[in-house]
């Protein structure tokens, strides 16, 4: 079993590069989107952001809105 990484476009999967099957063949697609740096970076930025941070400060909580707008 071979894999092909295809783009999705217009309703359609269009491969990437060379493909060797034979002209009209018929295949099972099971799509795996495929992670980017961009997904990987957005991924550890989350996971920061998700941790609790200690300031130390009892207050913080409670002064959370002071300087929004």
């Amino acid at each position: 079993m071979a894999t092909i990484t295809a783009v999705y476009e217009n309703g359609m999967f269009r491969p990437t590069g060379p493909v060797d099957l034979p002209e009209g063949a018929t295949v099972h697609v099971v799509a795996a989107p495929v992670r980017t740096e961009q997904d990987e970076a957005r991924r550890r930025v989350f996971e920061i952001l998700s941790q609790s941070y200690d300031t130390g400060d009892p207050e913080a909580a409670a002064r959370h809105d002071e300087h929004q707008p």
